[in-house]
């Protein structure tokens, strides 16, 4: 299932940031920086989730979020530079699902859209392909029905390629994604966890794209 999310942020590097990091994460992501045209396409396109910014250029993000409760629920994200408690409690006033204040990690961005998009069932809570089962809800992987233990980080590693099974994920987006943008390591930290990872594994399902990266290969 695709899964849309509109990005409304009148900074276009902070903009262009969430959405290169959401895209790398399996979405599809459409980006605006003026309000009143976000609140357009937010009417046009149907969107699974949105990030709105509240300082936005001709049509505000807590008028949009007003405007938009009126015809939906999916869940939204409120962020803002803005000091003070005034403008998150006006947001959970405006029914906003979560709030974040910048500066923020891309990671926990993601993390909060992630749960916000299982709890309204349009995340998996489950991948299953061929004999291979992650859980994302309680961190387990299962291997015909197999508990297989994993360390959070091989859990993490492996749900990535398996959330993106026909894609091959380079060694940079896993550093990104796994480890974090601020995260000073090399290749190498990627090499031995995927080492520890496929040893775990009963099946050699991890396929190396030389000078690339890595794509899961699981039989169906």
């Amino acid at each position: 299932m695709d899964i849309n999310v509109l990005v409304a942020e009148d900074d276009i590097h902070i903009g262009n940031t969430i959405k290169a990091f959401f895209i790398d994460a399996g979405f599809f992501v459409d980006l605006c920086t003026d309000g009143s045209a976000a609140c357009e396409l937010l009417f046009d396109k149907k969107f699974n989730l949105v990030i709105l910014d509240i300082m936005l250029p001709g049509m505000n993000g807590q008028e949009i979020l007003k405007e938009f409760r009126k015809a939906s629920d999916i869940p939204v994200i409120m962020i803002t530079a803005l000091s003070g408690d005034s403008e998150q409690l006006k947001a959970f006033d405006n029914l906003a699902d979560d709030f974040v204040a910048k500066p923020f990690s891309m990671q926990i961005l993601l993390k909060r859209a992630e749960a916000l998009l299982r709890r309204s069932g349009v995340l998996q809570k489950e991948i299953v392909i061929g004999n291979l089962r992650l859980n994302r809800e309680i961190y387990k992987v299962f291997w015909n029905e197999n508990e297989i233990l994993l360390t959070l980080r091989e859990f993490e590693i492996l749900n990535l390629l398996a959330s993106n099974e026909n894609r091959v994920i380079s060694h940079d987006t896993l550093l990104t994604k796994i480890w974090g943008y601020d995260y000073y390591s090399s290749e190498g930290a990627v090499h031995t966890h995927i080492k520890n990872l496929r040893a775990k594994l009963p099946v050699n399902i991890i396929k190396t794209v030389r000078g690339v990266g890595y794509q899961l290969d699981v039989k169906k």
